[in-house]
């Protein structure tokens, strides 16, 4: 990244739920441990008016300004009760008046990270923030940090940092986040690469044991170079046939970060990492960041 993509430093999306909570304590701790800013974002649509139809209000009402001012000291308030005695990132917020992906996604563009929770309501009460999330993991410019309610808590101490490789160049971003993220976090890594989107070595007869080797080379490959770049993050490697979404998510539960890739390749051409990508950021019960 270079330095005028941090000017957001770590980005939250916040709308006043419980899963933006979440994301404000997450994205603090994240800040701190990157020593960057961290920005709190909260974005109210447009209303539409009865006549002319299709017409919007050309300025925020004031009672979208007064909720807006609500959500944004809830946010603060959560982002003060994360901070420890003597930690507190450089803090920004901002509040926006536009169709919320598109101005998530074009803030991404001066973002490290977006953080959001994957439920929650949006301005109005009535748009769910999953939908919001979906737009963000699959057309955002940075990494998209996906939190979900109860994920509030502090990691486990000691918990891994769960890695999804697909043998594509998709995923080597991913997999440097992952290494870094770490080795910041003092913890070990689990590089999980499955075979495929659907069961069909069955169905065309395929032996998985045939293939078991040259998955093996793809892994040490993918891992090689990032292994001698982050030396003290021991990896633990591990290859399954079949589901990445369903091991990826088994994995998940002992782990206290998972790391993806968005739009990769699965184990066969033309199969999209992409459906596993949302499938685990929806599911997961820990933190998920998807890579693009």
């Amino acid at each position: 990244m270079t330095s005028d993509a941090k000017d957001y430093g770590v980005l939250v999306c916040v709308d006043g739920s419980a899963a933006s909570d979440a994301a404000v304590a997450w994205g603090t701790r994240e800040a701190i441990m990157r020593d960057l800013p961290i920005t709190l974002m909260y974005v109210v649509p447009p209303i539409v008016v009865g006549w002319p139809v299709g017409q919007l209000y050309a300025e925020m009402p004031d009672w979208q300004q007064d909720s807006a001012q609500h959500v944004i000291d809830q946010a603060r308030k959560t982002l003060s009760a994360s901070l420890g005695a003597s930690e507190s990132p450089e803090i920004h917020t901002e509040t926006v008046y536009s169709a919320i992906v598109p101005a998530l996604i074009e803030a991404s563009k001066k973002a490290w990270v977006l953080v959001a929770g994957n439920q929650g309501l949006g301005a109005v009460g009535r748009l769910l923030l999953g939908s919001v999330t979906t737009g963000l993991v699959h057309y955002a410019h940075c990494p998209v940090a996906v939190i979900h309610t109860g994920d509030r808590a502090a990691p486990v101490p000691g918990a891994p940092v769960v890695l999804g490789i697909d043998g594509s160049p998709a995923s080597e971003e991913a997999t440097a986040l992952a290494f870094d993220e770490a080795s910041r976090r003092g913890v070990g890594l689990v590089a999980l690469h499955v075979w495929s989107d659907v069961g069909v070595f069955p169905i065309l007869g395929m032996d998985w044991h045939d293939r078991e080797q040259e998955a093996h080379e793809i892994l040490a490959e993918r891992l090689a170079g990032w292994q001698e770049r982050y030396p003290e993050v021991r990896v633990e490697r591990k290859l399954f046939c079949d589901k990445p979404s369903e091991w990826l998510l088994k994995e998940s539960e002992h782990a206290q970060l998972v790391v993806v890739g968005s739009r990769g390749r699965g184990g066969f051409p033309g199969m999209l990492l992409g459906s596993v990508s949302s499938a685990v950021a929806q599911s997961a019960r820990v933190p998920v960041l998807v890579v693009r």
